[in-house]
């Protein structure tokens, strides 16, 4: 990593983080295959699975609900509990809580909702926010490619609008306040799950708000900050490249509208009564460009767009909470959930 593509915020990282950070991206390298596949027994030593509590954990109780075994697809559901009377109490069912649905990022080939990295966002999401989480574990690439992940969470959507009285969700969970959220590769997932939702008809389910942390977009373009961030942590062009190799449909370029929204082969977002969208960005990612250009395209399309920049902040910033980057844009999402749920209720 150079000195000149080394933002402060990695630099302020404890070293145990930064550790376990550079054997979890050699471990990626490692697994990957020369043949395009990833050996996924290897993978298992560095992908630590975390079990659901029923006892709440910093406040919040989680649970795995399993939708179709045949494909792995479960969600892991998060709920924030009272902290009084040492935090075994239900949440209080006077207030309704708004819900998340949350795609989390991997390259679309790695993790999965129940590994350490998601679990622990969603848990803190979920109580900073007093939120209910809806964490999607889909189909990871190359097995699985581009439409199956989308596919997977809009199978989530569906089980919701269907049912809502099953164990573990709340009472107070208000199905009228959804947001659709993920980060880095599950922003992207965000984005394609809100526009099918969009085009269907829901009765149960209303979604508000998108949000969008450093999501994962691309195209044939070079952009200038994936040129010159080069030695940035976390991401690079050799490796983005080759996620999208085993992501998009056999013979598609990167000009395929699930990586360039708003590129020469996308369609036209204007007609499509879009929620609110949040796109988070930082200084020192690699795909800034791409994320910035995302939102210029919602803001071309008509639509409701906010920008955060946080200009040390690396990819994947969010994730580590001893930054006080972390904890800024946990609020901004915070006040822009509030924003929009303000707006809803009026």
């Amino acid at each position: 990593m150079t000195d000149t593509n080394t933002p402060s915020t990695w630099r302020n990282l404890s070293w145990q983080v930064k550790l376990a950070i550079t054997i979890l991206n050699h471990g990626f390298k490692l697994c990957r295959r020369s043949d395009g596949t990833i050996n996924r027994q290897l993978m298992s030593f560095f992908d630590i699975k975390t079990p659901p509590s029923s006892h709440p954990i910093e406040g919040v109780k989680t649970s795995d609900v399993v939708l179709d075994a045949s494909r792995n697809l479960f969600f892991r559901l998060f709920v924030p509990v009272a902290t009084e009377g040492g935090g075994d109490n239900d949440n209080d069912v006077t207030v309704s809580m708004p819900v998340i649905f949350y795609f989390h990022g991997g390259g679309f080939a790695w993790i999965s909702a129940n590994s350490v990295g998601p679990n622990k966002l969603c848990q803190r999401l979920s109580r900073e926010l007093s939120a209910v989480i809806v964490s999607v574990n889909y189909r990871n690439s190359p097995e699985h490619r581009y439409p199956s992940q989308v596919e997977d969470g809009f199978d989530v959507l569906n089980f919701f609008e269907k049912n809502t009285n099953f164990e573990g969700f709340p009472r107070n969970a208000d199905l009228k306040y959804c947001f659709i959220a993920g980060d880095s590769a599950g922003g992207n997932l965000a984005h394609h799950v809100a526009v099918k939702a969009c085009e269907t008809k829901f009765r149960n389910l209303n979604f508000v708000g998108i949000i969008a942390l450093q999501p994962f977009f691309g195209g044939e373009e070079r952009t200038e900050s994936e040129i010159k961030l080069v030695g940035a942590p976390f991401i690079n062009v050799r490796g983005t490249d080759w996620l999208w190799s085993v992501f998009l449909p056999e013979g598609s370029d990167r000009d395929h509208p699930a990586a360039n929204i708003f590129g020469p082969k996308s369609r036209d977002l204007s007609g499509l009564k879009f929620p609110a969208t949040m796109v988070v960005v930082g200084g020192f990612d690699p795909l800034k460009d791409w994320q910035k250009r995302y939102y210029e395209g919602l803001k071309r399309s008509g639509k409701e767009a906010y920008l955060i920049e946080y200009p040390n902040a690396f990819h994947a910033f969010y994730g580590m909470q001893e930054l006080k980057e972390s904890s800024m844009c946990v609020h901004e999402v915070k006040e822009f959930m509030k924003k929009q749920l303000a707006k809803e209720k009026n």
